[in-house]
């Protein structure tokens, strides 16, 4: 099995590259050349899907202009000037200032123009490189050359910067196919004068040095990694676009509003935190914006609000008992507190006229203590049950009334106790003593004992 990009023809099926597989075993695939065995860090990695690419579009000219990915999922647009027969995942050699560079088919056809149009890249740009041909077995071997320069160039790198004590973090280094320049990506929290680093480095390496500030989102992208839900940072494998997040995301959510738990592996607030804002968004608007309802029994306030089940948790100041109620429950009391009516307490079936009812699954647990409360979330949480239980009713505590005793009665108490204790010692030692006498084992002995005595 093999995709679009790997394959030895895009237009062939699987079967028929089954076909030529068995019939051809040692002709190797186009492209990437890994045969269907693509990985994250590899073809996968900020890849777009080209849906166009099995519709039968009109016979026009193809769009000219190509996308070009590099290492850590940089792209660029790419002029096709020679008409080059290209597929998704070719190696193509490009025209770049002083040399060449090697670099990898992503996308290619109308998606392209679409791309460029998001992008906000007009035709003319001067960024658009040319390509000159496909890449050779020497262009790849000197690709292979300039990657395993740098990893020593970017320790020896950071050792100049610890040097130069520089407040910045060089996170990656990107060589040139012909390795006479090299491209440095780092973060740093406001401007650096990183002149005098240049010519360190240029005289280090002997090659053109260009420094690239990126952000700490798009340096967690560059690096990878694996995220609290067990995948793979969403930056670093298909989102491309970093939208500000704010911790008003985290407020709607009713998300504990606590740094380490929020923030990802960059250190900023976590993309995902947007992703399910509009849903909540959209729930929360048949809930009602109230602080405390009033009743004959005081001002219950709010102290919890699950958005998805429509619930609403009230309590009094004086009790630790929490009330839920229904949206439907609490619009009643808020209309009877705008007529200054107050209902006697927070349970519907006290102030509910005669014929009127209310949808709710809480008519039988409708109390519940907040201390329980937490307790039960506790214990979902820890075995994953998301099946909603009954709270446990707490065993009330009996405890007898303690009795007014005088000192002097205290003290005849402990002597009555410790003589009573003394009695009871020398009645055990002599039931002991009897049971000693009465042992047949004893008496045998003491019988043996004295005919010995009368024999001497």
């Amino acid at each position: 099995m093999s995709c679009n990009s790997c394959a030895t023809n895009a237009q062939q099926t699987n079967t028929e590259l089954d076909e030529q597989n068995e019939n051809n075993p040692n002709e190797e695939p186009k492209g990437c050349k890994s045969n269907g065995n693509c990985g994250t860090s590899g073809c996968n990695r900020l890849n777009s899907f080209d849906w166009l690419s099995q519709m039968e579009l009109p016979d026009t000219k193809p769009f000219e202009i190509v996308e070009v990915k590099f290492k850590g999922g940089r792209k660029a647009f790419c002029r096709n000037i020679n008409n080059i027969h290209l597929i998704t995942g070719d190696a193509v050699t490009l025209e770049v200032e002083r040399g060449f560079h090697v670099g990898h088919i992503s996308l290619q056809g109308e998606l392209v123009r679409l791309q460029m149009r998001k992008k906000r890249i007009k035709m003319d740009d001067e960024s658009i490189c040319n390509i000159e041909r496909k890449a050779t077995q020497d262009d790849l071997d000197k690709l292979i050359e300039a990657r395993n320069r740098e990893l020593p160039t970017m320790y020896r790198t950071r050792e100049i910067i610890n040097q130069t004590h520089l407040a910045m973090k060089l996170s990656d280094v990107e060589y040139q196919a012909d390795c006479t320049k090299a491209t440095f990506y780092y973060s740093a929290d406001s401007r650096v004068d990183f002149r005098e680093l240049i010519r360190m480095l240029a005289g280090e390496f002997r090659i053109r040095i260009e420094m690239r500030q990126i952000s700490l989102r798009q340096e967690a992208s560059r690096v990878g990694g694996i995220g609290v839900c067990g995948r793979e940072l969403c930056c670093s494998t298909w989102l491309s676009d970093f939208k500000p997040v704010s911790t008003t995301a985290a407020r709607y959510q009713n998300l504990s509003l606590n740094t380490s738990k929020l923030s990802g592996q960059c250190g900023k607030l976590k993309c995902c935190l947007n992703y399910e804002l509009d849903t909540y968004l959209d729930a929360l608007k048949d809930i009602p914006e109230v602080k405390y309802l009033r009743t004959q029994e005081g001002e219950a306030q709010l102290q919890k609000t699950d958005i998805f089940k429509k619930l609403m948790w009230f309590s009094y100041n004086s009790e630790n008992v929490w009330y839920a109620l229904n949206i439907e429950e609490v619009n009643l009391i808020l209309k009877l507190n705008e007529k200054n009516e107050f209902p006697p307490s927070l349970k519907p079936s006290e102030w509910l006229l005669e014929g009127e009812t209310l949808d709710t699954t809480l008519q039988d647990n409708h109390i519940i203590d907040a201390e329980e409360f937490e307790r039960n979330v506790r214990r979902k949480a820890e075995s994953g049950n998301s099946n909603t239980e009954k709270p446990r009713k707490k065993r009330p505590r009996t405890r007898k009334p303690r009795k007014n005793i005088s000192k002097a009665e205290e003290v005849n108490k402990t002597t009555a106790s410790l003589e009573n204790g003394k009695e009871n010692n020398k009645q055990n030692q002599a039931n002991k003593r009897k049971k000693r006498k009465g042992n047949p084992l004893r008496q045998k002995k003491i019988q043996n004992g004295e005919s010995k005595n009368n024999q001497n």
